[in-house]
């Protein structure tokens, strides 16, 4: 979700801290990489190497594009989600 959020900006560094941001702990950058590098594997995510800055010592930056497919699961997962909220939502306190 993080590197749809960023758009072109979703890069390890930008990842880390939106995620860092919006969960309010810290990650490590070895976890998030290898987060990516799985999620590629599978198909959720593309990556692309962008072109070296002298702002970054003439290193280049891997961007990520989340792919179609990780579009649909996530809209499958937010539907599941919606239906158990949904759910717990009708029911009354003392019911459970």
């Amino acid at each position: 979700m993080a590197v749809i959020l960023l758009h072109q900006e979703a890069y390890g560094n930008e990842i880390q801290r939106e995620l860092e941001k919006r969960l309010d702990e810290r990650l490590s950058v070895g976890a998030i990489q290898t987060a990516l590098k799985r999620m590629e594997e599978k198909g959720f995510l593309t990556s692309s190497w962008g072109e070296a800055t002298p702002k970054r010592g003439g290193k280049r930056k891997r961007f990520y594009v989340a792919t179609p497919y990780a579009h649909r699961m996530l809209d499958d997962i937010k539907a599941i989600r919606r239906g158990m909220w949904d759910s717990i939502a009708e029911l009354k306190p003392g019911q459970a």
